[in-house]
């Protein structure tokens, strides 16, 4: 049996409300009249108030630019170096703030285990070796890195750490997820590109997931995963020059409410309980359109979306640990006294759609 024991969260110091931002990308994409009106009903209807970046310029004159050149094209255009080079400069800060957050909530433990988790950011040796020396950890500290895996990755951590603490009553589990997204705007007004910018966001969230059976904290009961595969093209991430590119269709939302009700389904069945006995739904707030899908397939009429709506209001989709936000904000909510089961639920490239589901 492994428990999650606590969770920490973290933003970088800029936040930019979605108008500002709105401002930016009009200047940037210079759309004519009816295009720009198109863009600001998007930014308006999209349920994002406010995002974090590392990058001040969202919210700055050109003048003012730290990342982006302050030129009407924006060349010479970040090259992925520059963005490489910005995430190392800074994950690894905001992974240690995350991770503090985590472990101040709870008594000390000793670390077993390291897993680190990003899409947005590559490097060997890497934000893994960063953290033993930020954290002192000791040399010794088993290390698991997960890349590359989009939105649903905290997920896949969540499953790694489980699987240690069961072949190991001792372990100790450090997750931290954390996603740089804002460093790889294009600028090409594209609609993945317009999508993108509209949505995504940075941030880090870190979990402790122990095997002792005494300690206070959610129980890992169940983990189930699906492919579907017809939206393959649909969702995608790839490297290119000039930063990573996304592919976000806007099919997307339909798929999941196709086949959204039949994952949950099969999944409860798989854990011997049905819809009626989770108290709590902790889905990934991948946009507004995306909650809507899934509030329609499950025919919810008793707002259990709200927590995944205020997460994505007050801090956009920050990829792979947006699915701890709204998990931390259940478990502050949750009456201790009370029996709880926590559904879960993210998405990503594939379109992969993985879950998990949590007792107290």
């Amino acid at each position: 049996m492994s428990k999650i024991v606590s969770i920490g969260t973290a933003v970088p110091d800029y936040c930019h409300s979605q108008d500002d931002i709105l401002d930016f990308m009009q200047r940037v994409y210079a759309p004519d009249e009816v295009n720009r009106r198109k863009l600001k009903f998007l930014y308006r209807q999209g349920g994002i108030q406010t995002r974090y970046s590392v990058i001040p310029d969202y919210s700055l004159p050109a003048a003012e630019w730290k990342f982006y050149p302050p030129s009407e094209n924006l060349e010479p255009f970040p090259s992925l170096e520059k963005r490489m080079q910005w995430f190392r400069q800074y994950a690894g800060g905001l992974s240690q703030k995350a991770i503090e957050n985590c472990l101040k909530k709870i008594k000390a433990q000793p670390i077993s285990h390291l897993i680190t988790v990003s899409c947005t950011g590559l490097s060997a040796p890497g934000l893994d070796i960063e953290l033993l020396e930020l954290l002192q950890l000791p040399v010794t500290t088993h290390r698991t890195a997960i890349n590359f895996m989009g939105c649903y990755a905290a997920i896949q951590a969540m499953k790694l750490a489980d699987a240690f603490c069961k072949a190991d009553k001792d372990a100790v589990v450090l997750i931290v997820c954390t996603e740089l997204c804002t460093l790889h705007f294009q600028k090409e007004a594209t609609p993945d590109n317009i999508t993108s910018s509209m949505l995504f966001a940075d941030g880090a969230a870190a979990l402790l997931v122990s095997a002792d059976e005494e300690l206070d904290g959610l129980t890992i009961d169940h983990f189930y995963a699906s492919v579907s595969s017809k939206g393959k093209a649909d969702m995608a991430w790839e490297i290119s020059s000039s930063g990573f590119l996304m592919t976000l269709s806007g099919y997307i939302p339909d798929l999941i409410e196709e086949d959204f009700a039949t994952l949950v389904e099969n999944a409860l069945r798989a854990a011997g309980l049905n819809k009626n006995q989770v108290t709590h739904w902790c889905i990934h707030p991948g946009g507004k359109k995306i909650l809507e899908a899934v509030h329609t397939s499950l025919g919810f009429i008793n707002g259990q979306l709200q927590p995944s709506y205020s997460i994505l209001k007050s801090f956009g989709n920050m990829s792979s640990p947006t699915v701890l936000f709204v998990l931390e904000q259940i478990m502050n909510n949750m009456d201790s006294q009370q029996q709880s089961r926590i559904f879960g639920a993210a998405f990503g490239p594939g379109l992969s759609m993985e879950t998990f589901i949590l007792s107290k």
